[in-house]
């Protein structure tokens, strides 16, 4: 391993030195306070397992998926080899396949083990990328998303050492109770075979619940015409099916998604640990790579308890993507609305909606998620009319989404234009045109090429990357600072998704931490989009159990 100081113009500020060990490397060097390496996923939890925490480093893997995207050649190869290849006019190699995280495993890599560079090789992406930094349309505000989402890498390294706090006794406390007896063989639970004995009773002949074709079938069979077996479809549906089939959904989807074999696989010593990885969607939204640690059913939150002594302070950001939307778009109107201590939409609903809070809700997120029809299309013209700044930002994303071009969010994150994959790879890739826009891309990002093929989909989809992506931009800073307020604290970060942040901590630390959180808040909304009276508010719990947070 080599290892060199660097200067401000990126170069070797003295001689190459080489290391046998790398934590050792890092620990003798306590001065250091940024480190440049090829890749966080695959160094910073080897750095972990042996104790050493690093303040902040700069991934130049992370940098040029940024970089790329800037570029409008998302989706290009984004390894240091690839760069250097780009950089050298050679072959570009294509990236090392992902690699599935295994369950309960301490520290989960995201990819195997990339190419390593010499030193030499890898300072010459580093400088290139500087060059490529200055060269965007902002630099500085790239720069600051690049720093971010370097921070976030350390971040999500940190989760997944520390683990979700996890009680399997808990746990299987709460699957007997909803699922009742497990039958030897595998089978299905006692209580979902008796809802299924109910469906079929219902239908007068034997009716597979879990295959949606058989439920259809049987529908037709009664004289009802269903194109899904979708909740909100059914639902509406007047058969004595609906009841028994509904709660079966529910408690089949418990069953599959977190059931005992879930417990087994992904729950060691108190602890679950899913795989976080930062920006792994084109908005910057971050996912997992196993266990469905961003989709934990209400009811299975009983089972994530704090060890004793110990407390977990659950944070939710408030109205999150509207005040994100009054930041970005410089309304004078919202941006006051969203500096206000009172409820966004109520603030919203009195300027523009006669009082009616839903009314303005609806039109607030229509403008974001682009309901332009109907009655959203009424709610949009009085939005327009008051708070004309901030409908005319989304409206213009959405207009260069549709002409496919590239779309950005305030720090420079970029949403590049659909592959030119048709209508026809949309529907191989089962997507319907006609789904809301929520359905094609599950708020967790983006496909070129597959999820938003045709125009007026893009369009909808730039609507709302502008204000998302620049949400997932605000997050990474927030956790960045919130990070370092608990460097010198017992509390550990556990749990992000989207709005939401979990610490688990001392008792006698909690109150410093739900600070520490609005401070991080405050201080990232004014790296993020400057000095504006938009505040960024959290509604924060500290509680020994998740559930007891809602």
């Amino acid at each position: 391993m080599e290892v060199a100081p660097l200067g401000p113009d990126g170069l070797p500020a003295a001689p190459v030195r080489r290391e046998g060990d790398l934590a050792e490397a890092v620990r003798s060097r306590p001065y250091v306070t940024r480190w440049v390496w090829r890749s966080t996923a695959e160094v910073y939890p080897r750095l972990l397992a042996t104790g050493v925490r690093v303040e902040r480093c700069y991934d130049i893997e992370d940098a040029e998926t940024l970089l790329l995207g800037h570029e409008g050649r998302y989706g290009e190869p984004r390894s240091a080899a690839a760069a250097l290849a780009r950089l050298r006019g050679g072959p570009v190699p294509p990236d090392p396949p992902p690699r599935a995280a295994e369950p309960g495993a301490q520290s989960p890599l995201f990819e195997p083990q990339g190419v390593r560079l010499p030193l030499d090789d890898l300072l010459a992406v580093y400088a290139d990328q500087q060059r490529r930094h200055d060269r965007t349309a902002h630099p500085d505000r790239m720069r600051l998303l690049t720093a971010a989402e370097s921070a976030g890498m350390l971040v999500a390294a940190e989760m997944n050492r520390a683990g979700v706090p996890w009680s399997a006794q808990v746990h299987r406390e709460v699957l007997h109770e909803l699922l009742g007896e497990r039958y030897a063989g595998g089978g299905e639970p006692r209580r979902l075979a008796e809802l299924a004995d109910d469906v079929s009773a219902a239908f007068g002949r034997r009716v597979r619940p879990d295959l949606p074709a058989d439920v259809i079938k049987a529908f037709a069979q009664a004289g009802i015409k269903v194109g899904s077996t979708r909740r909100w479809e059914i639902e509406s549906l007047d058969h004595p099916a609906v009841k028994p089939l509904v709660e079966y959904k529910k408690l089949y989807r418990i069953w599959v998604a977190h059931g005992w074999s879930w417990l087994q696989d992904w729950v060691r010593d108190r602890r679950f640990r899913p795989g976080f990885l930062a920006g792994g969607t084109v908005t910057g939204r971050w996912v997992t790579n196993g266990g469905g640690a961003l989709q934990i059913p209400k009811v299975i939150r009983r089972a994530v308890v704090a060890d004793p002594g110990w407390r977990l302070v659950v944070a939710d950001a408030d109205q999150m993507e509207p005040r994100v939307l009054a930041a970005i778009s410089r309304d004078p109107g919202l941006m006051e609305v969203a500096g206000r201590e009172s409820d966004l939409y109520q603030s919203v609903s009195d300027r523009a909606f006669s009082g009616d809070r839903a009314q303005a809700k609806l039109a607030v997120l229509g403008a974001i998620y682009g309901q332009t029809s109907g009655d959203g299309l009424k709610n949009l013209a009085a939005l327009r009319r008051r708070f004309p700044k901030a409908v005319a930002y989304v409206d213009e994303a959405a207009r260069a989404g549709e002409e496919g071009r590239l779309v950005r969010t305030w720090l420079g994150r970029t949403c590049p234009p659909a592959a030119g994959a048709g209508e026809d790879a949309a529907e191989e890739a089962g997507i319907p045109q006609d789904e809301p826009l929520e359905a094609v891309v599950g708020g967790q990002g983006w496909v070129p090429g597959y999820a938003s093929t045709n125009a007026r989909a893009r369009g909808r989809f730039a609507r709302n990357f502008v204000v998302q992506g620049s949400a997932a931009d605000w997050t990474l800073l927030l956790l960045a600072a919130l990070r370092r307020s608990c460097a010198d604290m017992a509390a550990e970060l556990v749990f992000f998704q989207h709005d939401e942040v979990i610490v688990h901590c001392p008792a006698e630390e909690a109150e410093t931490v739900v600070a520490a959180i609005r401070e991080a808040a405050a201080l990232a909304a004014r790296l993020t989009f400057g000095e504006t009276p938009v505040r960024f508010p959290f509604t924060t719990a500290v509680v020994e159990c998740y559930a007891d947070a809602k």
